[in-house]
C-alpha cells in the first residue's frame, strides 16, 4: 500500500511540473570590432546556423555592431556574405546603405527587433562607453563603427559617438545584461595585452589622452570579456588588418571563421542540447 502511494505521489509530481512552462538558458551572441576582418564572423555564423545554434540576444561593436545589427533584424550568414563580397562597407554613402539594408524607420526599441540587440559606441568628450538600446539603428550602427579619422562622428542624444572599439571591442558584459546565460564571443583582436591600471578619468588634456593611449584602459574590460565567454572563438588573422577589403582577403578570412568555429563544433552542439526545452 505505501508503495502505491509512493506511485501515485511521483505521477502527480509529473503532471504539476507538466503544467508549467518549459524554460531553457538564453543565448548570447558577442561580435567583436576589427573592420574588415568581419568577414571571419560571417564564416562563424555559417557554423552557427548549421548546428542550430538559438541566438537570444546580440551584442556588437564597429562591424560586429553592423553584422549583429543586421543579424538581428533578420539577415542571415548567406546575405551577409553576399554584402561583404559587394564591398559596401567601403562607400562613402554608409548611413543611406545602412538605412536601406535595416529598414527599421526613424526610432525603434532595440529589444523589440527579431533578435533583442545591443550597439556599443563611446563618447568622444567624456571618453565614456555608451550602450545604445534604442533610436534609428541606422545611425546606432553608423555610430558604433566611426572610427576617428575615418568617419564622422555620429551625434546621438547630444552625445558626439565615436567607434565602440575605443572602450570595449568585445561586450560580453553587454549581453550578459541583456540576460544571456551562456555566451558565444567572435573575437578578431589579435595582439593580446596585459592590463595596467589606469583610470579614463585621469585622461584630461594632451598628457592624460597620451597616458590613455599607452595604458589601453580597455584593455582590462576586454580580457574580463574573454574571460566571461562560454564559447570562445578567436580566429587566426594576422597579415589581416581593418582595411583588407579586397575580395581574395575577405574569401579567405570567411573561410578562416568558420574553420575556426568548425574547431568549436562539440562546445556549439554542447549548447543546442542545454537550450532545448525541458533540459
Amino acid at each position: 500500500m505505501f508503495g502505491i502511494l509512493l506511485l501515485m505521489v511521483a505521477v502527480a509530481d509529473v503532471y504539476a511540473q507538466s503544467d508549467v512552462p518549459a524554460t531553457r538558458p538564453k543565448v548570447g551572441l558577442v561580435l567583436g570590432g576589427g573592420g574588415a576582418k568581419g568577414a571571419a564572423e560571417v564564416g562563424v555564423l555559417k557554423v552557427i546556423e548549421e548546428v542550430g545554434v538559438p541566438i537570444d540576444y546580440i551584442a556588437g561593436t564597429s562591424i560586429g555592431a553592423i553584422l549583429g545589427g543586421l543579424y538581428s533584424t533578420g539577415y542571415r550568414a548567406a546575405q551577409l556574405d553576399s554584402l561583404f563580397r559587394a564591398g559596401l562597407w567601403k562607400t562613402d554613402n554608409v548611413l543611406k546603405l545602412l538605412d536601406r539594408l535595416t529598414g527599421t524607420g526613424e526610432w525603434v526599441d532595440f529589444d523589440e527587433l527579431p533578435i533583442p540587440f545591443r550597439c556599443v559606441a563611446a563618447d568622444f568628450d567624456t571618453q565614456e562607453e555608451v550602450v545604445l538600446r534604442n533610436g534609428n539603428l541606422a545611425w546606432a550602427l553608423r555610430a558604433s563603427m566611426a572610427i576617428p579619422g575615418a568617419y564622422k562622428p555620429v551625434l546621438i542624444d547630444g552625445k558626439t559617438l565615436v567607434d565602440g572599439g575605443m572602450l570595449n571591442n568585445l561586450p560580453v558584459d553587454v549581453v550578459k545584461a541583456m540576460g544571456a546565460d551562456i555566451v558565444i564571443a567572435v573575437d578578431l583582436t589579435q595582439n593580446k595585452h596585459k592590463t595596467r591600471d589606469f583610470s579614463l578619468k585621469d585622461a584630461t588634456g594632451i598628457g592624460g589622452i597620451f597616458d590613455w593611449l599607452v595604458s589601453r584602459p580597455d584593455w582590462k574590460k576586454y580580457n574580463d570579456n574573454r574571460a566571461a565567454a562560454d564559447v570562445y572563438i578567436n580566429p587566426p588573422l594576422k597579415g589581416y588588418g581593418a582595411a583588407s577589403f579586397s575580395e581574395k582577403s575577405i574569401d579567405s578570412m570567411m573561410r578562416i571563421g568558420e574553420r575556426e568555429a568548425r574547431k568549436k563544433m562539440e562546445e556549439l552542439k554542447r549548447v543546442v542540447e542545454m537550450t532545448r526545452p525541458g533540459i
